[in-house]
């Protein structure tokens, strides 16, 4: 199998025109944030949906330059489509939605298109991938849960990660207090057709940490040769936040249901501005294990969804290698102000790096 080089993509786009620079992405997961932030800097986008999906693409008007509308997504591995986004001298930005209906296999050795990050990183979020996140953090000396290797070692409070079985972008994690209670659980959620016996044993098992969570955003820029701390963001979950934060106890428990994590919206938060430096180390020290793992290193935007314990330590729990979901940062992170004099959310910042490597005559630098 051919592994799409950097060099390849170097040849692909240096034939670009820089001065008709498009930024294009997939309609999902944070499309909207993304050509958002490119309007804003003044570039054209162009979104890649699938039939049927592109109501809030065409809605959004002022945001959406051109939609190329496919049957399914992984169309756009045709060499027709592929040459269409070559003559409108493309840059994909990659988030959830875009590897998980294109899959990393494609990604990594059909889709010519030159992608704005590290495409052979993006295989490492996955758990069960060689070098992975948890690879990664053990690298760069950063606290992760403890992992238990079979479900027979749980002694505590634990979370069971998988991913549902029908609809493999949400997941179904659980949690669980013993080895029993994962079997119990385990089976009623085969049984009800959520998970499959086969995920159920490839699942992970982590440790449940007590704590509170904050999603850290960082974009590490190969031009400035820096990591930045974008800000933070908190995930709402269907049935798990307002079920467990409106209802007493006792009607919880009176209640069955099954909770799962299946993210819908999202919150701003900040941090108190003394634990601001354990921010910026775990930032920077993952930014520099990634580098050394997967050459050229991180370019663009990653999360570390992280939870601040009672002893005020930074604890991993999850790492996003792409654009994260988190369109709430662009009104609400004081931190980019802070950096740029006004604030941005992720969109933007990506667009901005692309001017700036057009700029500079680097457009090569950014992507792979």
């Amino acid at each position: 199998m051919y592994l799409i080089t950097r060099d390849d993509v170097v040849n692909i786009i240096n034939k670009y025109n820089p001065r008709d620079i498009t930024i294009g992405t997939i309609g999902s997961h944070s499309a909207l944030e993304i050509m958002d932030g490119a309007k804003d800097e003044n570039m054209k986008t162009l979104c890649i949906c699938e039939k049927g999906r592109e109501i809030p693409y065409r809605r959004f008007k002022r945001i959406t330059d051109e939609i190329i509308l496919l049957d399914k997504f992984s169309d756009i591995m045709s060499k027709e489509n592929q040459r269409r986004l070559m003559q409108s001298n493309t840059i994909i930005v990659a988030h959830r939605a875009f590897t998980a209906y294109l899959g990393y296999d494609n990604i990594e050795t059909k889709l010519n298109i030159p992608i704005f990050g590290n495409r052979t990183l993006l295989r490492a979020e996955e758990r069960n991938a060689n070098r992975n996140q948890y690879y990664l953090l053990e690298k760069a000396r950063i606290n992760h849960p403890r992992i238990y290797k079979k479900a027979s070692d749980i002694d505590g409070l634990a979370v069971v990660k998988i991913q549902e079985a029908k609809r493999k972008l949400e997941r179904a994690f659980f949690l669980v207090s013993s080895y029993e209670d994962f079997r119990r659980k385990s089976k009623t959620r085969i049984e009800k057709g959520l998970i499959t016996e086969e995920d159920i044993n490839s699942a992970i098992i982590e440790q449940y940490i007590i704590g509170t969570h904050f999603n850290f955003n960082f974009f590490s820029s190969p031009l400035k040769e820096e990591t930045e701390f974008l800000g933070i963001e908190r995930r709402l979950q269907t049935n798990i936040n307002d079920f467990t934060s409106l209802l007493p106890a006792k009607q919880q428990m009176e209640i069955e249901i099954e909770p799962q994590n299946i993210e819908v919206g999202h919150t701003p938060a900040s941090i108190r501005e003394s634990l601001l430096e354990k921010v910026f180390e775990i930032g920077d020290r993952f930014t520099a294990s990634v580098k050394q793992e997967y050459p050229p290193g991180i370019i663009g935007p990653f999360s570390l969804q992280s939870i601040v314990t009672l002893e005020l330590d930074l604890v991993v729990y999850d790492v996003s290698l792409r654009v994260p979901g988190n369109p709430i940062m662009s009104t609400t992170s004081p931190y980019t102000k802070y950096y740029h004099g006004n604030t941005i959310g992720v969109g933007r910042r990506i667009a901005m790096e692309i001017k700036n490597a057009i700029t500079e005559g680097r457009l090569e630098d950014i992507v792979t």
